[in-house]
């Protein structure tokens, strides 16, 4: 008995179902609208950030007064307007996918006009200094653009919204990254949760399409350039083993501060403070980042590309205590309730630490180190060691450190899971709670 299929037959029964046909090319056509958005959002989220550099060279002691007033303004805004919108995003997106968010509901965490005001308060707390990433912001983004195509694509197509979320939440990933084969990890690892859903051939289409967006336009390249590394020996390993047990630690810290101090029946004063005298709260915490900042000569601002670039053309630290600083500023960035995401900040301190330890040890090829720090300190903040360690090893230059990186940020997200709970899978339990009783 044959079990190949008849070819004639096949063709004509694919041809035929035109509605389904419309509705792939809608998918791919909001993809790759949606990846344009997020190549416009990063051109918008680039023009704050050199706007705040150009203020905060000319007159060091702005931020004192600019940083407190922009991070009270913004979460204001939010809080009045957006409440959807605090914070990273991916939270949002994957509460979006769970049960509970059910039809209507699901606009509360994913929409066009929380897509729209996610790029322009992300935009605003950049232009206000304030140490958050667009990474994922640029998936709730994304992921809001592709959720609107529903109202386009015809029932018969059977696209579902989990797929359209899924495909727009690691379609903002990979052009955000310009990481296609990272956008489609983060679908697999961080949002999928079904097997129909992994291996959906539309969405990882749809997928690199949009993340190819980004690349035609920024071309393949990072904003961090191309790391150069060397290949694996034996005298990478001490302090490669280091990196991984500090990044670890750290990251696990991070993400255990996180969940903590975003968790509202969390006790202490300063948390009775934030849910009593929010923007008092806000405003406490954007003079404490404002004072890190000044006190770091700037380095702490912002994402923490430009000093992770510095660190890679330099070879230097432009200030010692970055990794303690930065790690502060991001955290109470996160704290006060602004949206912004933590990959690109996560990614410099890794960096930072990956470049403090090759001082330490007396490493050769200081970019390696840095490139192990970046992949160890994201896996163990996100707990997602195979998105980590693509997205990492799309910015290096050659293959010979793919396993160095795979080991590291397996290591390091093993640690962290011992220290803090899924930083994403908790917050989006977080944000199912906002959701409003449905009637019987």
């Amino acid at each position: 008995m044959s079990y190949h299929p008849h070819i004639g037959r096949t063709l004509k029964q694919e041809l035929s179902d035109w509605r389904r046909w419309l509705g792939r090319m809608l998918v791919l056509a909001f993809a790759a609208i949606a990846g344009l958005t997020v190549v416009a959002f990063t051109w918008l989220t680039e023009q704050a950030l050199a706007a705040f550099q150009t203020l905060q060279t000319s007159y060091w002691w702005a931020p004192l007064l600019w940083t407190p007033l922009c991070t009270v303004a913004i979460v204001a805004v939010t809080r009045r307007w957006f409440a959807g919108i605090a914070g990273s995003g991916i939270p949002q997106v994957i509460a979006a996918l769970e049960p509970e968010a059910n039809g209507p509901r699901r606009a509360y965490f994913v929409s066009l006009r929380l897509s729209i005001a996610k790029m322009a308060l992300t935009a605003w707390g950049l232009l206000g200094g304030l140490s958050l990433g667009r990474e994922g912001p640029s998936v709730q983004i994304a992921a809001g653009v592709m959720h609107h195509a529903r109202r386009w694509i015809p029932e018969s197509a059977r696209v579902s919204d989990h797929a359209l979320l899924i495909a727009g939440g690691a379609a903002g990933v990979a052009a955000a990254f310009n990481t296609p084969l990272g956008g489609v990890m983060f679908a697999i690892e961080e949002l999928s949760r079904r097997p129909e859903q992994r291996s959906n051939g539309l969405v990882l289409a749809a997928i690199v399409l949009s993340g190819l967006m980004a690349v035609s336009v920024y071309g393949n390249a990072t904003y961090f350039g191309i790391i150069r590394i060397d290949g694996f020996s034996y005298a990478l390993v001490g302090p490669g083993m280091a990196i991984a047990l500090a990044s670890g630690i750290l990251g696990g810290i991070f993400s255990r501060l996180l969940v903590v101090s975003l968790t509202p029946e969390s006790k202490g004063w300063m948390m009775q403070l934030r849910r009593t005298r929010p923007l008092v709260f806000a405003l406490a915490c954007g003079a404490l980042i404002a004072l890190l900042g000044v006190s770091s000569g700037g380095a702490t601002f912002g994402s923490g590309y430009a000093h992770t670039r510095h660190l890679l053309e330099a070879g230097t630290e432009s200030f010692d205590l970055f990794v303690p600083f930065k790690f502060l500023a991001t955290w109470l960035t996160t704290w006060s309730g602004v949206p912004g995401g933590i990959f690109a900040p996560s990614l410099a301190i890794g960096g930072a630490l990956g470049h403090d330890v090759s001082q330490l040890f007396g490493y050769a090829n200081t970019p390696t180190l840095i490139a192990l720090g970046m992949a160890g300190f994201l896996a163990a903040v996100t707990q997602a060691p195979l998105t980590s360690f693509i997205i990492v090893m799309e910015m290096v230059d050659g293959h010979a450190l793919v396993l160095s990186l795979m080991t590291c940020a397996f290591v390091a997200s093993g640690i962290s899971k011992i220290i803090s709970a899924p930083l994403y899978a908790s917050l989006a339990m977080l944000q199912l709670k906002r959701l409003p009783a449905q009637s019987a």
